[in-house]
């Protein structure tokens, strides 16, 4: 696996979509009836939405790499008081773009090479000077690190979005950041004032 990418070409200005509809710091959630492999019962935070598209990235799909074998894999040596924090952590399939690099949503802290702050509470770097400071014990209070991301060109979530195959709601980073990665879902589907199961009765009865 390659680490990090060095270059921030995935990350610019966020300003508005050409629709007028800008999503960046929501939550798009798989509508329970969404049967798509990659996507069915994802919950994706969207770090980015201009005249380029959308970027965001799963948080609630782990895999089996671990933070551990991450920090092999690139080279990083964990401090040894820290070691018991973090080597557990799982590492997210964040979609299916650049699924062989890895990328951090993380609380805003330091100042790293390719970096967006996307709000006050979340950042959102692609360079691998942040997983250094991690292993220093110098890095961000809270994070979530992903392989890969998702990505939609001008236009194609939008018409998702008509389709009905996303529900959208303005994101929490309680439920990015803390939340166990099996309570997301539902938590996301709660921040719009919905019980999940009767979203999910609805649905079957569609």
């Amino acid at each position: 696996m390659a680490g990090l990418p060095q270059g921030g070409e995935t990350l610019g200005n966020i300003g508005p979509a050409p629709s007028g509809l800008n999503l960046a710091n929501h939550f798009l959630i798989a509508m329970p009836s969404m049967e798509d492999p990659i996507f069915g019962g994802a919950v994706v935070y969207i770090c980015e939405h201009n005249e380029k598209g959308v970027l965001g990235v799963v948080i609630n799909k782990p895999t089996d790499m671990t933070m551990e074998v991450l920090f092999d894999r690139i080279d990083l040596k964990v401090a040894e008081g820290l070691r018991a924090q973090v080597v557990d952590e799982p590492i997210m399939f964040g979609g299916p773009v650049q699924d062989d690099r890895g990328f951090v949503l993380h609380s805003p802290s330091g100042r790293y090479s390719s970096s967006l702050n996307v709000t006050d509470d979340v950042a959102f770097t692609t360079s691998i000077d942040v997983l250094e400071a991690v292993a220093s014990g110098a890095g961000p209070a809270r994070m979530l690190v992903s392989i890969g991301y998702a990505g939609w060109s001008p236009g194609q979530l939008e018409e998702e979005l008509s389709r009905n195959g996303w529900l959208t709601v303005g994101a929490d980073a309680h439920v990015l950041f803390d939340l166990p990665i099996e309570e997301r879902y539902n938590a996301a589907i709660k921040l719009l004032g919905i019980d999940p199961m009767m979203l999910t009765t609805e649905a079957g009865h569609a």
